[in-house]
């Protein structure tokens, strides 16, 4: 039989049974039951139609082979053949196999990028998640190399922690290959870096190219020499050279390969000297590169041998720097500046002035480039010049030289800035926004760490960190983002006092806004203790400017966050704590200011009368005082304009309208926040409110019985693009709507992918993700499969909290297992407390659902109060469809009327939840008991 006629689940266990696990290991690994297993195995034998596990298990490894994609090969294509090194290409090829982590070590201009980049080619059939290839040379800030490896291997920011670990997350189970190139300039953040990476991800080797060892453990260095000479006329050093004089002109005469094998010998066999020296071939012939050369070694001879090879380099370039025409010269050092391949158009706006005009510009880029000092590259946009990064290095020495250094630097500046502003335009927005910030990120991030230690290019360098801020976090560098908000904040904090020249304008108060975008940046990354803390920052930032009022609204938002964000603290502020913050805002905020007003009664409403359920707050509250605090909250913001505000506000009511029980006007409320949001542009502040609000309205959205509309919000929030690394905070409402729904193969399906996602995060605890585990092993245990459900219970303890498990949701998704499996009785014991004895883990989401099933359960266990149940029930979940039809199926139970029983199942169906329909069916008797069980089957819901 062919394979499609497998399912996702038995294909997921062939392929287990192809690492020849046993039915106990496969059903750890996938969390159902050996029971389980053994039928799809039972099952596999029959539709492959072989006899035995081990026909199985060989049949799985001719699958994997045929369907195996191919590994991942991120390598850069060089332009030109890679010539000789069989020897060390072959031991370096056998180390990155067998060693954790190879250094390639040797001076600037030896060959070591193009001899690991070899390697890399060669060896990545043995790698089976495949090879990339970071460059680090334009990266100068030591805290980046994670985010450099990330962006190579396409690795995104998790909320809740920062690159590095999500890079060590990604790659912990990967058998890949890493080639770190130009590692020297900042070995600093490279050697801890690598430390990190190589214990934690036992099957990776790194490959890096430095021009000094890496100081790290498991480091095994590779000496990298000069290209032979010792062969005369057939060296691989004569070799190269032939190749790359024949690339630019007529080939060399064999008669001569003798003599330039001396050439060679005199470039101490320095591959990057050789071809400068080839590339000159045509026009100076062979007596005038000896005599040219011969001239520059002799100037530079002596000193240690490995000093010789450092100065035959530099002799190759003076040489090749002195032959240039002087406009050449001039734009050789000035383009040095660029940190990433540049356009003639870019070259202009940098070097373009005298004794260079545009037109020398574009000239010169091809003159250089055939003299082999650029690359020349094609692309989409035009082409692209870069220098390798000794050439550069050499530029940038001869800029310094010219005294020119302080001036190209400041158009480069400018150049990166005015690209930086053309990307944050609003017309800016487009498919390839995330391309022009890629080709300029490295450029503008070097430009600003110049800009930054210079007093008279503050001004300049607070406008870029503040642009990078905007960009970065709109390319999905959260961590970045909030570092360049941070600098803007101190670089403007270093301006104060200053009333005029280039540093004018920007002062304190400039500091205080961009804090409070690193605190909105911050909360996209679920890190409420810098959340905290950059609030009050600002309040401080505000208050050194003179904006008292500023500071009040500052501090409001910092006493706010701590409340409705206290899960996402790593130490909670504690309650006292937070009220002397608030104090403290209610002091600074006197003044009429509607914004400011606006935030204080969000803080009061959040810490005095706890709207948002916080983990400092008490298990009581005054529902009635907590809805008037957060109804002023909304209309003061409101009133205020800032639709940002409303939504906080509105997010408060929702939590308030809850602990009145009123779950209606909680889900009317966090509908309004997606309206109040819709028209705001995507900054930090409302991208944080708009995920925020999504999660809400699909939460509860569920709680009103509106399974269709939980959905839509649910796969709205897990499309967001700040969750693409966190899948399981993405679809967490999607799984529990899906379930309360019956979709099995949705469900399991998820689940897989929320199981990973966790993992891979570290295990976080939130409150979204204990019940979207528990509806996962809600699924399995309708299923049937118990031993399955058991292990996602486990995943409930540790993603969740203990007390909302055990008297919230876990009651609710429990009672539906025990519910489904004829077992009133011990459903009713679960849900034995009255709602107001559980009030505060059922009233959100919950409630109708709790009361709903409470009511079904006592009417199956023939509990005497059944019919009192129902009716209290009914008047908690008026308006819930689902609720609402699961009543009118206890009612029909208790009263023996099975019409009224099959028009609730019309009415589930109608309310988008299948599972219910199906079940009552099973309920109405033994004539309908049959289209029961079908419908189950459809959904997935029958054998484990």
């Amino acid at each position: 039989m062919s394979t499609s006629a497998i399912s996702v689940r038995e294909s997921e266990v062939l392929a287990l049974l192809g690492e020849h696990l046993s039915n106990a290991e496969i059903s750890s690994r996938l969390f159902i039951s050996v029971r389980t297993v053994e039928s799809h195995v039972s099952a596999l034998l029959r539709k492959l139609d072989v006899a035995d596990r081990r026909a199985l298990a060989r049949r799985a490894a001719e699958l994997a082979r045929a369907e195996r994609p191919r590994p991942v090969s991120a390598l850069p294509t060089p332009l030109t053949a890679f010539v000789g090194r069989v020897r060390e290409r072959a031991e370096l090829a056998e180390a990155v196999k067998t060693r954790r982590q190879v250094t390639a070590v040797g001076p600037g201009g030896v060959g070591k990028t193009r001899l690991a980049l070899a390697v890399a080619a060669e060896a990545a059939g043995d790698f089976a998640d495949g090879v990339w290839f970071v460059d680090l040379a334009p990266v100068l800030d030591p805290g980046r190399v994670g985010a450099a490896v990330a962006a190579a291997v396409g690795v995104g920011e998790q909320p809740g922690r920062g690159i590095d670990e999500a890079v060590l997350a990604a790659l912990a189970d990967r058998q890949g290959l890493l080639v770190l190139d130009n590692c020297e300039q900042i070995r600093d953040g490279v050697a801890p870096f690598l430390e990190r990476l190589l214990v934690a991800c036992p099957r990776l080797r790194v490959l890096a190219t430095s021009r000094a060892r890496m100081m790290v453990p498991f480091e095994w260095v590779f000496p990298v020499p000069p290209l032979s000479f010792a062969d005369g006329g057939d060296s691989e050093a004569v070799t190269l050279f032939m190749e790359r004089a024949a690339a630019v002109g007529l080939p060399p005469d064999p008669a001569v390969r003798e003599r330039i094998a001396a050439l060679c010998e005199r470039l101490d066999g320095m591959a990057l000297a050789i071809e400068l020296a080839a590339a000159r071939w045509p026009t100076l012939g062979l007596d005038g590169l000896t005599a040219g050369l011969s001239d520059q070694l002799r100037i530079l001879a002596g000193g240690p041998r490995a000093d010789d090879r450092h100065r035959s380099v530099r002799a190759a370039l003076d040489w090749s720097h002195d032959l240039l025409e002087p406009c050449d010269r001039a734009l050789l050092r000035r383009i040095s500046v660029f940190a990433m391949p540049f356009t003639a158009d870019a070259a202009t706006e940098v070097a373009a002035f005298a004794p260079l005009d545009p037109a020398a510009v574009a000239d010169g880029l091809g003159r250089l480039a055939e003299q082999s000092l650029l690359t020349a590259t094609p692309s989409a946009a035009g082409t692209r010049y870069q220098a390798l990064e000794t050439i550069r290095q050499y530029g940038t020495e001869r800029l310094a030289d010219a005294a020119e250094l302080t001036d190209v630097r400041s158009r480069h500046l400018g150049r990166c800035l005015a690209g930086a502003t053309a990307l944050t335009a609003a017309e800016a927005e487009g498919t390839d926004r995330p391309a022009r910030f890629d080709a300029l990120a490295e450029d503008m991030r070097a430009a600003l760490a110049w800009a930054a230690g210079r007093p008279e290019q503050r001004a300049d360098a607070y406008r870029l960190a503040l642009a990078m801020g905007e960009l970065t976090f709109a390319r999905n560098l959260l961590g970045e983002a909030q570092q360049r908000f941070e600098q803007a904040a101190a670089l403007a904090g270093e301006g104060e006092g200053e009333g005029e020249g280039e540093g004018a304008g920007v002062g304190a108060g400039d500091g205080a806004a961009a804090l409070r975008q690193a605190a909105a940046v911050a909360g996209c990354r679920r890190l409420g203790d810098d959340m905290l803390r950059l609030h009050r920052a600002a309040a401080e930032a505000a208050r050194r400017a003179g904006d008292t009022i500023g500071a009040g609204r500052d501090l409001s938002a910092a006493a706010t966050v701590a409340y409705r964000f206290s899960s996402e603290f790593t130490r909670v502020p504690t309650a006292d704590e937070v009220t002397a913050v608030l104090a403290e805002a209610r002091q600074l905020s006197e003044g009429g200011d509607p914004a400011a007003e606006a935030a204080l009664a969000l803080a009061e409403a959040a810490v005095l009368a706890d709207a948002f359920g916080a983990v400092q707050g008490a298990a009581d509250n005054t529902a009635h005082e907590t809805v008037e605090l957060a109804d002023r909250a909304v209309e003061l913001a409101g009133r205020a304009g800032d639709p940002v505000a409303e939504s906080a506000a509105l997010d408060a009511l929702s939590g308030a309208l809850t602990w009145a029980g009123d779950s209606f006007g909680a889900a009317a409320a966090a509908r309004r926040r997606i309206d109040v949001l819709r028209p705001v542009p995507g900054t930090p502040a409302a991208t944080h409110e708009r995920m925020d609000a999504l999660a809400m309205a699909a939460g509860t959205a569920l709680g009103v019985g509106d399974l269709p509309l939980a959905r839509r919000w649910g796969r709205q929030l897990a499309d967001q693009p700040l969750f693409a690394e966190v899948g399981h905070h993405a679809m967490s409402w999607l799984l529990i709507a899906d379930a309360f729904a019956g979709r099995a193969e949705e469900v399991l399906a998820g689940g897989t992918e929320f199981l990973d996602a966790w993992r891979r995060s570290g295990r976080q605890r939130s409150f979204s993700l204990g019940p979207a585990a528990a509806s996962v092993a809600m699924i399995h245990g309708l299923r049937g499969d118990h031993e399955a459900r058991a292990h996602w219970l486990a995943v409930v303890d540790r993603a969740g909290t203990t007390s909302e498990h055990r008297h919230g949701y876990g009651a609710v998704f429990d009672a539906l297992v025990l519910l489904h499996h004829g077992d009133p009785d011990a459903a009713l014991v679960r849900l034995a407390p009255e709602p107001d004895q559980v009030w505060k883990w059922v009233s959100w989401i919950w409630l109708h659902w709790y009361v709903a099933l409470r009511a079904e359960a006592s009417v199956l266990a023939g509990h005497p109060d059944a019919r009192n149940r129902i009716a209290a029930a009914r008047r908690t979940v008026t308006g819930n469809p689902v609720a609402t039809a699961q009543l009118d199926r206890a009612q029909g139970l208790l009263d023996g009327d099975v019409t009224r029983q099959l028009a609730a199942a019309a009415a589930f169906d109608a309310a988008g939840c299948p599972y219910q329909a199906a079940r009552t069916l099973l309920l109405a008797g033994p004539a309908h008991a049959e289209d029961g069980s079908a419908a189950l089957a459809r959904l997935g819901l029958t054998g484990g």
